[in-house]
């Protein structure tokens, strides 16, 4: 997914109508972080809201947006704590240790990425610093994220810190992700070169493939949603639910974890394919 970005740009304003008398960062409220930190229409973006984020997440959030703003913390030095959070999660998850344990402080961790890529959006817009350093730093911690998370994937799967080919297959998984999010993002660059907006005209028509049949085979994987198992919260779940699986059952192996890291492997390698034919074939590049 493409997952969420939280340091939006200027034109995406929270500013209420009327006169703003939003309190200074040291007398903010969670209701005022609330207000100002997620204006309206914020839960409902289309492709940057995680479903996390609105299931919960953004209930929480401006709890702990009103203990940074207390403490002082910048957008940026919340982004880079979001980015260190996700980055360590990948570290634990492949730690030679417990399995069940490892996915476990995997999951709080990605959990904590999860809650800082909120917070971090909402304290810029509160301060009014949003900026185009946040949105770069917050995509950086994106890719980071589920980088680490799947190579540590693959590094538990060996059962270990040592070369096998099930690190190699984290590594592919890894690299299939960065493609996927890179294929997104250069969208945007090629229009700015040619001198295009970065947001197509036509809305959803134009993410739309023109050919039917690829068109149709888009729709069915996006209702299968099976992209999904490499994003960095619902594939920390998936470790934790295969983690779970070889303990109870107490295999030698980690047999869950195994196939689960051949099917994200299997899903990353078809997704970077699809996702590049489904961006040529639509009106995006246009």
């Amino acid at each position: 997914m493409s997952r969420p970005m939280e340091a939006d740009l200027a034109g995406h304003s929270a500013e209420p109508s009327g006169e703003d008398q939003r309190p200074h960062r040291k007398g903010a409220k969670v209701a005022d972080v609330r207000r100002y930190g997620q204006p309206p229409g914020l839960k409902d973006r289309r492709n940057e809201e995680h479903w996390a984020g609105r299931l919960y997440m953004r209930d929480v959030s401006p709890y702990f947006g009103w203990v940074a703003l207390r403490l002082g913390f910048s957008p940026n030095q919340l982004t880079y704590l979001m980015m260190a959070s996700g980055v360590l999660a990948g570290v634990v998850v492949s730690l030679p240790a417990p399995e069940l344990w490892t996915a476990l402080g995997g999951a709080v961790l990605i959990q904590v990425y999860l809650l800082l890529d909120c917070v971090d959006g909402e304290v810029a817009r509160y301060l009014k610093q949003t900026s185009v350093a946040g949105v770069f730093l917050d995509r950086i911690g994106h890719y980071l994220s589920e980088i680490s998370l799947l190579i540590g994937l693959g590094f538990m799967a060996q059962g270990g810190w040592r070369n096998g080919g099930w690190v190699e297959l984290g590594l592919v998984a890894a690299l299939g992700a960065a493609l996927i999010k890179a294929e997104t993002d250069n969208v945007v660059v090629a229009r700015a070169k040619s001198g295009l907006t970065a947001d197509p005209s036509g809305g959803d028509r134009a993410l739309r493939p023109r050919s039917t049949r690829i068109a149709l085979a888009r729709q069915a994987a996006s209702m299968l949603r099976f992209h999904r198992i490499i994003g960095a919260v619902e594939l920390s779940l998936l470790i934790l639910a295969a983690a779970v699986v070889d303990t109870v059952f107490g295999f030698d192996t980690p047999a869950a974890v195994r196939v689960l890291m051949v099917a994200v492997a299997v899903v990353a390698v078809l997704q970077t394919v699809l996702h590049l034919v489904s961006i040529l074939a639509s009106r995006r590049l246009k």
